[in-house]
Parts: structure tokens; sequence; C-alpha cells
């Protein structure tokens, strides 16, 4: 439920308005699906079918964030035997030899990000869905947050790729990349899909949102007319 005392937001859907979504045109009175005069787009107050996608991008990516934590995402071959490293084990040996700034990064980029993006995601389709209107400044906040940091989870996937280059030239041991990373990487791309399927307008929908009240004008006007 709404909170009776919280503010109407006034939004472009209550206005009338609909802006095109490839060239940026705003247009008044202009009917749902109707063409974008100027490009020819059709138009939507709200993406369609937006929380469908969304919900449907955010479960797989949650299927499959538990394999990408627990497979192997690099196997090392070396004259010493086999090495499977998990993400985890990985930022454990970068930790135990002393890198601790790689050890960090990967642990953020790589494990909590992907994490923050699942969970920031799902809070904010829930509460959108819902129409609920709490903190609704700061939802949208953390939707731009996440659209900053996104581009920042396929980081180990380039640390696995750019060292499975650099052994192999060198000839000291051969690294590949394990079936964990397919994973990751799976994940990686889902969240980024839901983010784009994802309306972020829809944050300032209200489902409950009480009327707008009648100013003094109106209120002689009806009082007139019933007289």
């Amino acid at each position: 439920m709404s909170d009776p005392l919280a503010p109407v937001v006034e939004t472009a859907v209550r206005c009338g308005l609909k802006s095109c979504h490839h060239c940026g045109s705003v247009w008044e009175g202009a009917a749902e699906g109707e063409p974008c005069a100027r490009c020819a787009t059709k138009l939507h107050s709200r993406k369609p079918d937006t929380f469908n996608r969304t919900w449907a991008y955010l479960i797989a990516a949650a299927i499959l964030y538990l394999p990408a934590n627990m497979l192997p995402v690099m196997i090392t071959k070396s004259l010493f035997g086999t090495q499977q490293d998990t993400i985890l084990s990985g930022v454990i040996y970068f930790w135990v030899s002393g890198a601790y700034g790689l050890a960090a990064l990967i642990f953020v980029a790589s494990f909590l990000v992907p994490l923050f993006k699942l969970t920031a995601l799902t809070l904010l389709t829930y509460l959108s869905q819902r129409g609920s209107d709490w903190r609704q400044l700061e939802r949208a906040k953390l939707y731009r947050i996440l659209e900053v940091i996104g581009r920042w989870s396929m980081l180990d996937v380039f640390v696995v790729a750019l060292l499975a280059g650099l052994v192999r030239i060198h000839g000291f041991a051969e690294i590949t990349a394990g079936f964990g990373i397919a994973a990751f990487g799976a994940v990686v791309v889902l969240t980024m899909l839901a983010s784009l399927s994802f309306d972020p307008r829809s944050t300032w929908d209200v489902r409950d949102a009480p009327a707008p009240e009648a100013s003094a004008e109106d209120e002689m006007k009806r009082s007139g007319e019933t007289a």
C-alpha cells in the first residue's frame, strides 16, 4: 500500500506525454503504439512487458550464479600438475601471494558486483511491480549506480583470457578457461539484459496514488453546477 501522506509525483504519463525511445522526442496526446512522427518508432509510455522479461532474466541469472562460483573458471596445467581455480580460490591465491590490490579488485568486481546487481534489480523490480512509493528518488539513483558499475562485472573473464594468452606465449604452463567462466559470463550477460529490460520510469508509477486535490476555483464551479 502507498503512503497517503506521500506527495504525488507529476509524471509524463499523468501529463499525457510520451517520449520516443529512439530519437528522444516528446509527444503530447499520442496513443499507445502510435508511430513517432519524426522517426516512425512505436511510442510507449513504458517498455512493453517490462516486468515479465526482467523477472525471466533475473531468475536465469540467479540459477547460474551458483555454478559460476562453484565450478572452476581457470585450469592451470604445469610440470607440477593440474590446478583448478574458482573465483574465490583465485582471490585467495592472489591474497596469499601478496597481490592484495588485485585480489580485492577481483573479489569486488567478480563476486560482489554481480550479487549486488542481482539483489538491487530484484528489489527495484518487485517494488515497481507493486506500485510502491517507498524511497522513489533513492531507487532511481540506485538504478543509475547499477548502470555505472555493471560494466566492471566482466573483469574476471578478461583476467582469465589475459592470463591464458600470456602464459601460453611464455610457455611455462598452459591455462585454459573452465566451465565456471561460461556460467559467470552468462550471469553477467543476463543481468545486463535484465537491467536493459527494466524500465526505470516505472519507479514513479504509484498504484494507489491519491487523486490530485481540486483547487478552490474547481470547487466553486462544482458547487455552482449543483445549485
